[in-house]
């Protein structure tokens, strides 16, 4: 009789996987992984940013032209309470031409809750990537009362992927241009944003191009790398230029950057990460053999302008933290000549993704809590020991708390494994 549950439990598991589920919150998730009390609606809106340099056509000795650059946004937010829960997404996936149905808890174009305001949260995926990769984040976050737009990037995405150039430019612009067009909204959707009080949060490029956005210029030598752009064009991207200096932004209060790359490759240098004074969170794979553990490491020794955190999952790569689970579409996509197949895009040879999901939602949502909506408790999250397999599950037969406990707050026993968490203060 006892083998029932668990074989419901598998079929439940096993049902979630072929939907595409992206809400799912695993039994030992920790606290601040539940979902939210607000229902969820999204809408998909499209901005239109005028007279961008067309850099993907820009040659070397002409005049670069220029064109409007069209921006396509997914929005999450708290919609009304009579809100039926529930609605599907259809996604393109890394290889550029097949789709996914993915499952989750939002409603599509539902009525905004127009009884209170929210935070704004901007999501920037990698190169490429779309506005879905990092669905089950925004999902989670829109259900704790924040407006959440993820952003597809032109020149960047699965299916429009180009010159490298124009993500290494564009990025951080393109992150600027839409919290200024999420600011500028009317109506009801328009109505609950709070305009100045905005967190950025990018993967891999869009972490490069978050940290651009909050301060950390690139270097002169990036700017003539062999896949920079032709005539200098990175340049507005660079430490003391007056065009990255005009990018500062007092709108965004925090920061957060899943396995920024650009360090790894000469893009920063300590005096322009020590530039960055706004609240950053930093999560990384020990493994990450794409943006380079070290590299990322370096981010957080070198971020001595602010208060920053770094959340390792060990033995896990690029991905960690950030993507949603591989859609079950994906599975019997085939390996290209290289043995690089279109599932390991999102997957972890270590980690479960939804796993990894839940930690990243636990610690996002107390870190957002904390500088987005000034609730200072939540600082008690961050205030661990720093290496999980280090902290002591300890509790008297009332089951109350001993003085050797020391177990990381809001997480279950034993779900610390394998995970470390570090905090420096501005000026260390």
């Amino acid at each position: 009789m006892r083998a029932l549950p668990a074989a419901v439990a598998v079929m439940a598991a096993t049902t979630a996987i072929a939907e595409n589920r992206i809400d799912i919150v695993r039994p030992d998730a920790p606290e601040l992984a539940a979902f939210g009390d607000h229902k969820i609606g999204v809408t998909t809106m499209t901005f239109t940013n005028p007279d961008q340099i067309d850099i993907v056509n820009t040659k070397e000795d002409d005049e670069p032209p220029v064109y409007d650059r069209e921006i396509t946004v997914e929005i999450w937010y708290p919609a009304t309470e009579d809100t039926n829960p529930g609605g599907t997404y259809t996604a393109i996936m890394r290889d550029g031409e097949n789709t996914a149905k993915l499952t989750g808890k939002a409603a599509r174009d539902a009525a905004p809750d127009t009884s209170a305001t929210y935070p704004l949260v901007i999501i920037s995926h990698g190169y490429p990537g779309n506005r879905f990769l990092m669905s089950p984040l925004a999902e989670n976050i829109a259900s704790k009362g924040y407006v959440v737009a993820s952003i597809d990037h032109p020149d960047s995405t699965y299916d429009d992927q180009t010159m490298f150039g124009s993500t290494l430019v564009n990025r951080p612009w393109d992150q600027r241009f839409v919290v200024d067009s999420m600011g500028a909204l009317d109506g009801d959707l328009g109505a609950i944003i709070q305009k100045d009080n905005v967190a950025v949060m990018g993967y891999s490029m869009g972490g490069y191009g978050a940290l651009i956005y909050a301060g950390a210029g690139v270097t002169l030598l990036s700017t003539q790398f062999d896949w920079a752009p032709p005539q200098s064009l990175l340049e507005r991207n660079m430490q003391g230029g007056p065009e990255h200096e005009s990018i500062s932004d007092d709108r965004v209060k925090a920061v957060i950057a899943f396995a920024p790359w650009g360090n790894n490759t000469g893009f920063w240098d300590p005096e322009a990460l020590g530039n960055i004074e706004k609240p950053l969170l930093l999560v990384a794979g020990s493994v990450d053999d794409v943006s380079q553990y070290s590299a990322l490491r370096d981010i957080f020794d070198q971020t001595t302008g602010t208060t920053r955190h770094l959340l390792t999952f060990e033995n896990a790569n690029h991905n960690a933290g950030a993507t949603m689970p591989a859609p079950v579409e994906s599975y019997s996509l085939p390996a290209d000549d290289d043995g690089w197949f279109p599932f390991g895009h999102y997957a972890d040879a270590v980690w479960d993704t939804t796993k990894m999901n839940n930690v990243s939602q636990h610690f996002i949502t107390a870190y957002l809590d904390l500088h987005l909506k000034g609730d200072t408790p939540k600082a008690d999250y961050f205030d661990l020991i720093p290496i999980g397999n280090n902290a002591v599950w300890s509790v008297d037969d009332d089951g109350d708390f001993t003085e050797e406990h020391t177990y990381w707050k809001g997480f279950r026993p034993r779900s610390a494994f394998g995970l470390m968490f570090e905090t420096k203060q501005a000026g260390e």
